[in-house]
Protein backbone atom coordinates (compact mmCIF):
# COMPACT_ATOMS: atom_id res chain seq x y z
CA UNK A 1 0.00 0.00 0.00
CA UNK A 2 1.44 3.35 -1.04
CA UNK A 3 2.11 6.07 1.48
CA UNK A 4 -0.58 8.28 -0.06
CA UNK A 5 -3.31 5.64 0.12
CA UNK A 6 -2.26 4.71 3.64
CA UNK A 7 -2.45 8.37 4.66
CA UNK A 8 -5.95 8.72 3.20
CA UNK A 9 -7.33 5.54 4.74
CA UNK A 10 -5.74 5.82 8.17
CA UNK A 11 -5.07 9.55 8.42
CA UNK A 12 -8.11 11.24 6.87
CA UNK A 13 -10.83 8.60 6.77
CA UNK A 14 -10.98 8.27 10.60
CA UNK A 15 -11.91 11.96 10.91
CA UNK A 16 -14.64 11.62 8.28
CA UNK A 17 -16.10 8.66 10.16
CA UNK A 18 -15.94 10.37 13.55
CA UNK A 19 -17.48 13.58 12.18
CA UNK A 20 -20.42 11.74 10.62
CA UNK A 21 -20.74 9.61 13.76
CA UNK A 22 -21.09 12.59 16.10
CA UNK A 23 -22.92 15.12 13.90
CA UNK A 24 -25.13 12.47 12.32
CA UNK A 25 -26.21 11.16 15.73
CA UNK A 26 -26.99 14.68 16.92
CA UNK A 27 -28.98 15.58 13.80
CA UNK A 28 -30.96 12.34 13.88
CA UNK A 29 -31.82 12.85 17.54
CA UNK A 30 -32.93 16.40 16.81
CA UNK A 31 -34.95 15.71 13.65
CA UNK A 32 -36.06 12.07 13.82
CA UNK A 33 -36.62 11.17 17.45
CA UNK A 34 -39.38 8.69 16.58
CA UNK A 35 -36.76 6.55 14.80
CA UNK A 36 -34.37 6.73 17.77
CA UNK A 37 -34.89 3.14 18.82
CA UNK A 38 -34.17 -0.46 18.02
CA UNK A 39 -37.17 -2.34 16.66
CA UNK A 40 -38.20 -5.32 18.77
CA UNK A 41 -39.14 -8.77 17.52
CA UNK A 42 -39.39 -10.20 21.02
CA UNK A 43 -42.79 -11.80 20.43
CA UNK A 44 -41.26 -13.97 17.69
CA UNK A 45 -38.92 -16.76 18.86
CA UNK A 46 -38.37 -15.14 22.24
CA UNK A 47 -36.06 -17.82 23.68
CA UNK A 48 -33.54 -17.58 20.83
CA UNK A 49 -33.66 -13.78 21.02
CA UNK A 50 -32.97 -13.75 24.76
CA UNK A 51 -29.98 -16.08 24.53
CA UNK A 52 -28.53 -14.45 21.42
CA UNK A 53 -29.05 -10.91 22.70
CA UNK A 54 -27.44 -11.62 26.07
CA UNK A 55 -24.39 -13.29 24.54
CA UNK A 56 -24.04 -10.54 21.94
CA UNK A 57 -24.36 -7.61 24.35
CA UNK A 58 -22.06 -9.09 27.01
CA UNK A 59 -19.46 -9.90 24.38
CA UNK A 60 -19.66 -6.62 22.46
CA UNK A 61 -19.52 -4.46 25.60
CA UNK A 62 -16.45 -6.35 26.83
CA UNK A 63 -14.79 -5.98 23.42
CA UNK A 64 -15.63 -2.28 23.14
CA UNK A 65 -14.38 -1.42 26.64
CA UNK A 66 -11.26 -3.50 26.09
CA UNK A 67 -10.49 -1.77 22.79
CA UNK A 68 -11.18 1.70 24.18
CA UNK A 69 -9.10 1.17 27.29
CA UNK A 70 -6.31 -0.69 25.56
CA UNK A 71 -5.91 1.67 22.62
CA UNK A 72 -6.52 5.04 24.28
CA UNK A 73 -4.68 4.58 27.59
CA UNK A 74 -1.27 6.27 27.23
CA UNK A 75 1.61 3.83 27.00
CA UNK A 76 3.43 5.51 29.88
CA UNK A 77 0.54 4.56 32.20
CA UNK A 78 1.14 0.85 31.57
CA UNK A 79 4.89 1.38 31.96
CA UNK A 80 4.37 3.22 35.27
CA UNK A 81 2.19 0.36 36.54
CA UNK A 82 4.80 -2.19 35.53
CA UNK A 83 2.52 -3.85 32.96
CA UNK A 84 4.68 -5.16 30.16
CA UNK A 85 3.62 -5.07 26.52
CA UNK A 86 3.80 -8.86 26.29
CA UNK A 87 1.50 -9.32 29.29
CA UNK A 88 -0.97 -6.79 27.89
CA UNK A 89 -0.89 -8.58 24.54
CA UNK A 90 -1.64 -11.92 26.20
CA UNK A 91 -4.42 -10.41 28.30
CA UNK A 92 -5.99 -8.81 25.23
CA UNK A 93 -5.89 -12.12 23.33
CA UNK A 94 -7.37 -14.10 26.24
CA UNK A 95 -10.15 -11.73 27.30
CA UNK A 96 -10.84 -10.57 23.76
CA UNK A 97 -10.95 -14.15 22.53
CA UNK A 98 -13.47 -15.27 25.16
CA UNK A 99 -15.65 -12.19 24.64
CA UNK A 100 -15.34 -12.58 20.88
CA UNK A 101 -16.51 -16.19 20.92
CA UNK A 102 -19.49 -15.26 23.13
CA UNK A 103 -20.34 -12.35 20.85
CA UNK A 104 -19.94 -14.51 17.75
CA UNK A 105 -22.35 -17.11 19.14
CA UNK A 106 -24.84 -14.38 20.04
CA UNK A 107 -24.73 -12.64 16.68
CA UNK A 108 -25.01 -16.00 14.90
CA UNK A 109 -28.25 -16.71 16.77
CA UNK A 110 -29.59 -13.23 16.05
CA UNK A 111 -28.69 -13.44 12.36
CA UNK A 112 -30.18 -16.92 12.04
CA UNK A 113 -33.58 -15.92 13.44
CA UNK A 114 -33.66 -12.74 11.36
CA UNK A 115 -32.66 -14.41 8.09
CA UNK A 116 -34.38 -17.80 8.35
CA UNK A 117 -37.61 -17.03 10.21
CA UNK A 118 -40.11 -15.85 7.54
CA UNK A 119 -42.10 -13.69 9.97
CA UNK A 120 -39.03 -11.89 11.36
CA UNK A 121 -37.51 -11.50 7.91
CA UNK A 122 -40.74 -9.93 6.67
CA UNK A 123 -40.64 -7.30 9.44
CA UNK A 124 -36.91 -6.56 9.09
CA UNK A 125 -35.57 -3.62 7.12
CA UNK A 126 -32.52 -3.72 4.90
CA UNK A 127 -30.61 -1.74 7.53
CA UNK A 128 -31.47 -4.25 10.27
CA UNK A 129 -29.99 -7.13 8.30
CA UNK A 130 -27.06 -5.17 6.87
CA UNK A 131 -25.80 -3.94 10.24
CA UNK A 132 -25.95 -7.48 11.65
CA UNK A 133 -23.87 -8.80 8.75
CA UNK A 134 -21.38 -5.92 9.07
CA UNK A 135 -20.95 -6.64 12.78
CA UNK A 136 -20.56 -10.35 12.00
CA UNK A 137 -17.85 -9.61 9.42
CA UNK A 138 -16.03 -7.27 11.80
CA UNK A 139 -16.18 -9.85 14.58
CA UNK A 140 -14.86 -12.56 12.26
CA UNK A 141 -11.94 -10.33 11.30
CA UNK A 142 -11.24 -9.54 14.94
CA UNK A 143 -11.12 -13.21 15.91
CA UNK A 144 -8.90 -13.92 12.91
CA UNK A 145 -6.35 -11.35 14.07
CA UNK A 146 -5.70 -13.50 17.16
CA UNK A 147 -3.84 -16.07 15.07
CA UNK A 148 -1.62 -13.34 13.64
CA UNK A 149 -1.04 -11.78 17.06
CA UNK A 150 0.19 -15.10 18.45
CA UNK A 151 3.24 -14.73 16.21
CA UNK A 152 4.42 -11.54 17.94
CA UNK A 153 3.70 -11.86 21.63
CA UNK A 154 6.23 -9.17 22.49
CA UNK A 155 3.47 -6.57 22.04
CA UNK A 156 5.42 -4.57 19.47
CA UNK A 157 2.55 -4.58 16.94
CA UNK A 158 0.04 -3.67 19.65
CA UNK A 159 2.04 -0.54 20.50
CA UNK A 160 1.68 0.59 16.86
CA UNK A 161 -2.12 0.48 17.13
CA UNK A 162 -2.02 2.36 20.42
CA UNK A 163 0.18 5.06 18.90
CA UNK A 164 -2.12 5.30 15.86
CA UNK A 165 -5.36 5.57 17.88
CA UNK A 166 -3.92 8.11 20.31
CA UNK A 167 -2.45 10.06 17.40
CA UNK A 168 -5.88 10.29 15.73
CA UNK A 169 -7.56 11.42 18.96
CA UNK A 170 -4.89 14.05 19.64
CA UNK A 171 -4.92 15.28 16.00
CA UNK A 172 -1.35 14.28 15.18
CA UNK A 173 -0.80 14.63 11.40
CA UNK A 174 1.54 11.64 11.10
CA UNK A 175 -0.66 9.09 12.89
CA UNK A 176 -1.21 6.96 9.77
CA UNK A 177 2.50 6.12 9.58
CA UNK A 178 2.23 3.98 12.73
CA UNK A 179 0.15 1.34 10.92
CA UNK A 180 1.75 1.57 7.48
CA UNK A 181 3.46 -1.83 7.69
CA UNK A 182 1.06 -3.88 9.82
CA UNK A 183 -0.54 -7.10 8.57
CA UNK A 184 -3.36 -6.57 5.99
CA UNK A 185 -5.91 -8.32 8.20
CA UNK A 186 -5.37 -5.66 10.87
CA UNK A 187 -5.81 -2.91 8.30
CA UNK A 188 -9.05 -4.48 7.07
CA UNK A 189 -10.25 -4.78 10.66
CA UNK A 190 -9.48 -1.10 11.29
CA UNK A 191 -11.20 0.05 8.09
CA UNK A 192 -14.38 -1.90 8.75
CA UNK A 193 -14.40 -0.71 12.35
CA UNK A 194 -14.21 2.92 11.20
CA UNK A 195 -16.93 2.25 8.61
CA UNK A 196 -19.23 1.09 11.41
CA UNK A 197 -18.82 4.53 12.99
CA UNK A 198 -19.63 6.05 9.59
CA UNK A 199 -22.95 4.21 9.19
CA UNK A 200 -23.83 4.35 12.91
CA UNK A 201 -26.24 7.33 12.74
CA UNK A 202 -28.27 5.72 9.94
CA UNK A 203 -28.90 2.41 11.71
CA UNK A 204 -30.53 1.02 14.83
CA UNK A 205 -27.15 1.32 16.57
CA UNK A 206 -28.11 4.82 17.71
CA UNK A 207 -29.99 3.23 20.61
CA UNK A 208 -26.55 2.79 22.23
CA UNK A 209 -26.67 6.50 23.11
CA UNK A 210 -29.88 5.86 25.07
CA UNK A 211 -28.66 2.91 27.13
CA UNK A 212 -30.87 2.88 30.26
CA UNK A 213 -28.06 3.32 32.78
CA UNK A 214 -30.43 5.46 34.88
CA UNK A 215 -32.14 2.23 35.95
CA UNK A 216 -29.21 1.67 38.30
CA UNK A 217 -30.20 4.70 40.39
CA UNK A 218 -33.99 4.44 40.27
CA UNK A 219 -36.01 3.69 43.46
CA UNK A 220 -36.52 0.11 44.49
CA UNK A 221 -40.29 0.37 44.08
CA UNK A 222 -42.74 1.91 41.64
CA UNK A 223 -46.20 3.31 42.28
CA UNK A 224 -48.69 2.08 39.71
CA UNK A 225 -52.22 3.53 39.49
CA UNK A 226 -55.01 2.62 37.13
CA UNK A 227 -56.32 5.50 35.07
CA UNK A 228 -59.81 4.11 35.74
CA UNK A 229 -59.46 4.26 39.54
CA UNK A 230 -62.22 6.17 41.36
CA UNK A 231 -61.32 9.13 43.61
CA UNK A 232 -61.39 8.34 47.30
CA UNK A 233 -64.83 8.87 48.90
CA UNK A 234 -66.79 8.51 45.64
CA UNK A 235 -69.39 5.73 45.69
CA UNK A 236 -70.40 4.33 42.34
CA UNK A 237 -74.07 3.66 41.69
CA UNK A 238 -74.82 -0.04 41.31
CA UNK A 239 -76.24 -1.18 38.04
CA UNK A 240 -78.01 -4.19 36.59
CA UNK A 241 -79.08 -6.97 38.96
CA UNK A 242 -77.22 -5.39 41.87
CA UNK A 243 -79.36 -2.23 41.48
CA UNK A 244 -82.63 -4.15 41.42
CA UNK A 245 -81.76 -6.48 44.30
CA UNK A 246 -79.48 -4.65 46.74
CA UNK A 247 -77.66 -6.82 49.25
CA UNK A 248 -79.27 -6.97 52.67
Amino acid sequence: MSETINGILFGWYPYLCLTVFLLGSLIRFDREQYTWKTGSSQLLRRRQLRLGSNLFHIGILTIFLGHAGGLLTPIWVFDALGIGHGFKQGLAITVGGIAGVACFAGIALLAHRRLFDPRIRATSSFGDTAILLLLWAQLTLGLSTIFVSLNHMDGHEMVKFMAWAQGIVTLQPGAAAHVADVHPIFKTHLLLGMTLFLVFPFTRLVHVWSAPVWYLARPGYQVVRSRFAQPRGVVTKPSGAAARHPAE
